[in-house]
């Protein structure tokens, strides 16, 4: 007799729009500068990667330090919006295309001055597990 299970890689239509929405309001959030709001969808291990030109130069597990990172980013950008601009689903993750804009609020060591625009394009890969976001990997 056939297994009643579906397959683990097919992605069930239900996954997906809630992934979506975990993904939403944690994007809102973000843009919104409202720390509380991205921690919401987290789970409490969660682990955080920047990763800029090929390198990891941020690792961050849990969401205490993932909550101290954020708060103290706020300083960094008077505006910032993340808009996506494609979605991607696979059975636990979603990859998200970003448009991304900010205006620094400070001078950067790069040479990036309070008041200066900034423009980027990248991508975010969310992992779940249990209904929560367990993984954000930013890639620019």
């Amino acid at each position: 007799m056939p297994s009643a299970t579906s397959n683990p890689t097919v992605m069930h239509p239900d996954n997906a729009a809630q992934q979506k929405q975990l993904v939403e309001s944690y994007i809102e959030a973000y843009n919104s500068f409202d720390v509380a709001g991205m921690l919401q969808p987290l789970h409490e291990e969660v682990v955080f990667r920047n990763v800029t030109n090929g390198e990891t130069d941020l690792t961050l597990t849990g969401k205490e330090s993932f909550r101290q990172q954020a708060e103290q980013a706020l300083q960094y950008f008077s505006q910032r919006e993340q808009r996506v601009t494609d979605w991607q689903f696979s059975a636990d993750k979603v990859e998200v295309r970003l448009d991304y804009s900010a205006v620094a609020a400070i001078d950067f060591p790069n040479g990036l001055k309070a008041g200066d625009p900034l423009q980027l394009q990248g991508k975010s890969v969310f992992e779940f597990a249990d209904g929560q976001i367990t993984s954000i990997t930013d890639i620019s």
